[in-house]
């Protein structure tokens, strides 16, 4: 525990009245067709390329964008800036999109808000030294020339699946939104939404000093930047060979990925490039693509009286997921009305298409789910496995179609196992990390490796199904057969992922987080995965890694990480207490203590009074800080939901160990 000797408040309600609170607070969130959804808030960079998108296509009188402006100076900080997580103290390319946009909804310059984050951006370096895809969008207004951003020849569409390099070992959201910005940034359009609008203000080095250059580093991987200067040189010659092919394959790519609902890949940089994409190729205000694609863009929106912003992403289905384990677990009948109806949406969500996950997948057959209301092209093994062991808890009308899903996802899930012995985000083998150095991929996210967050819900889905081999033994309607079963879900798989797993253990005992912030997450989630799939196994690791979790209480109680430790490891579970970090904290002791028979009870019944004391009257916890992980180092997420639903399973699973122990 911390050496820091503050004592947490006495919790003003019992962990029965926090329980029935939490309860009745996600009960009253359900909406009419079952589902669970809450906001998904990142920064303000979305919001800021949305108002840049419906400048483009001249869509922004159609849209409450006056009620944007008064989100982003809502969201701008005392230091001027606008950031990128909570606390970060002002993020160069994020401020520099915000006052772009600001500028866009027609604010001068010499606006007190902007003349205070132009000091901030200036001594940060200024454009010069944004991220590219700020660059970019920059570019595209006429503020930032195209020299400097990096070329991206349209052949590569061309290269065939089966090459060692193709558009399908770039990962699902880098492919879904590198695709249409080969069409942008071949035809390198500059849009003059005003005549004399630029933001030459923002150039700490002075406009006619700026060197439109891709960076170098000094080091092997500049050779990409040598490339990149012949790219240009082919294109100033009007040499780039299969140029109008490569372009004519990424329109048709384009436009099969676009779903019915206007869709493209589940988030919003995929759907802003293709409309980019779409406009660069003449496509009119009135053609269904394009009516369709803005439509959803919408869908993103929050519109409240006061604001209105973008969301990048939507999570209906995750957080569903996690509602209903969460109320099960508290003890709600798994008959209960409101969990079935919710079942049953979850039920018609499973994705039965092929996706491009089967580009490189060539035995396995869809029965997954994704993250978002509408995604069949990249169903996630995150929310599959996770939806797996929501479904196993609930007992709906129809049990049968309900095993049949399950039985088919844990079928496609099988066959996604990468070889390193682990499980990707969205794809199998997707992990050629030398992408992650070419000049267009400054933020590190050209690719979906294998990680151990997401193969420790693999494993404690596999867990979770063991008492239920009976059930599935007994389908005959899919693969899932006890042959299969043995090839898919045997040892030799398990023994895969499990050495995987210790292989990605940190000295401290902790694992690496890739889609929660940051180690306190992902120890948790390997916790609760060999507690249930090997526990006697891995005693040592098990321990270990508790001890970790041990160390990194706060005074208070509760635990909290920084997304700085993303950039600094020495900063691994440090950071202000969180009620969603605290709960993943408690949900790993307590799956270490089932797995080695020794709970830390002091420890435990700190970090509950910490979420007993920390509850709101009306059930909710308040949580200010960004605790999911998009790109890490680069793009965070505040889930709404995260501080509603985790603290419940902690709580609840606290007080069946009690309950178990007969401490009431």
């Amino acid at each position: 525990m911390s050496s820091q000797t503050a004592i947490n408040s006495k919790p003003s309600v019992t962990l029965e009245e926090a329980i029935r609170n939490s309860q009745t607070y996600l009960l009253s969130q359900q909406y009419p067709q079952g589902y669970w959804w809450a906001e998904l808030e990142s920064n303000v960079t979305i919001t800021a390329e949305m108002v840049m998108l419906h400048k483009i296509w001249g869509t922004d009188k159609t849209r409450p964008l006056h009620k944007t402006e008064a989100y982003l100076r809502s969201q701008q900080r005392d230091h001027g800036g606008w950031e990128l997580y909570y606390g970060d103290g002002g993020d160069l390319s994020t401020s520099i999109e915000a006052y772009m946009a600001l500028r866009l909804l027609g604010v001068p310059a010499s606006d007190p808000a902007l003349q205070k984050a132009k000091t901030l951006i200036l001594q940060k370096g200024g454009i010069s030294k944004s991220r590219i895809f700020t660059k970019i969008h920059l570019a595209l207004l006429g503020c930032y020339d195209w020299r400097g951003v990096p070329s991206i020849p349209p052949w590569v569409m061309l290269l065939p699946n089966e090459f060692w390099f193709n558009i399908y070992e770039l990962s699902s959201w880098a492919r879904s939104s590198t695709v249409p910005l080969i069409i942008v940034c071949d035809r390198r359009p500059v849009y003059r939404i005003t005549p004399d609008f630029n933001l030459n203000e923002l150039y700490s080095e002075g406009i006619h000093n700026v060197r439109y250059e891709l960076p170098q580093n000094q080091d092997w991987t500049d050779i990409f930047v040598w490339f990149d200067q012949g790219f240009k040189l082919a294109e100033e010659l009007d040499w780039v060979p299969f140029r109008q092919e490569g372009l004519q394959a990424a329109e048709r790519w384009v436009l099969e990925r676009q779903e019915p609902s206007g869709d493209w890949g589940g988030i919003i940089p995929a759907m802003l490039n293709s409309m980019l994409a779409l406009h660069c190729l003449g496509y009119s205000l009135r053609d269904p693509f394009v009516q369709q694609g803005l439509a959803a863009v919408d869908r993103f929106c929050i519109e409240t009286e006061d604001i209105y912003s973008t969301q990048a992403c939507v999570s209906p289905v995750w957080d569903t997921i996690w509602v209903l384990r969460a109320l099960v677990e508290s003890g709600l009948a798994p008959n209960h009305p409101a969990l079935v109806k919710g079942g049953e949406w979850l039920l018609d969500k499973q994705v039965l298409a092929y996706g491009d996950w089967a580009i490189k997948n060539r035995v396995g057959k869809p029965g997954g789910w994704s993250f978002e209301f509408d995604n069949q092209f990249y169903p996630d093994l995150d929310d599959a496995a996770a939806a797996v062991m929501s479904l196993i808890g609930l007992e709906l009308p129809d049990e049968e179609k309900k095993w049949g899903a399950i039985a088919r996802c844990v079928d496609w899930i099988m066959t996604m196992q990468c070889q390193a012995g682990g499980w990707a985000a969205f794809d199998i083998d997707n992990d050629q990390d030398w992408l992650n150095s070419l000049p267009y991929a400054d933020l590190k996210a050209m690719i979906d490796p294998n990680t151990a967050d997401v193969t420790a819900r693999v494993l404690e889905m596999l867990g979770e199904l063991k008492p239920h081999s009976e059930q599935l033994s007994t389908l005959t309607s899919t693969s899932f057969t006890e042959r299969s079963r043995s090839e898919r879900c045997g040892s030799e798989r398990i023994r895969k992922a499990l050495t995987y797993l210790q292989q990605e253990q940190e000295p401290e005992g902790c694992w690496f987080g890739r889609w929660g912030v940051n180690y306190i997450y992902g120890t948790s989630g390997v916790l609760s995965a060999l507690a249930l799939i090997a526990p006697d196994n891995h005693k040592t690791h098990i321990t270990k890694a508790a001890n970790w979790l041990i160390s990194c209480q706060n005074a208070d109680g509760g635990w909290g990480e920084t997304c700085r430790s993303y950039h600094d490891p020495s900063l691994k579970g440090i950071g202000t207490s969180t009620p969603s970090q605290t709960a993943w904290a408690l949900i790993g002791l307590l799956a270490a203590g089932e797995a080695t028979g020794t709970f830390p009870w002091d420890t435990l019944e700190w970090g509950i009074n910490y979420l007993l004391s920390s509850q709101l009257p009306n059930g909710q916890w308040e949580e200010a800080e960004f605790t999911g992980t998009g790109f890490p180092c680069h793009f965070y997420i505040k889930y709404h939901f995260y501080a509603q639903y985790f603290p419940l399973i902690a709580l609840s699973r606290y007080r069946a160990l009690r309950a178990g122990n007969g401490q009431g």
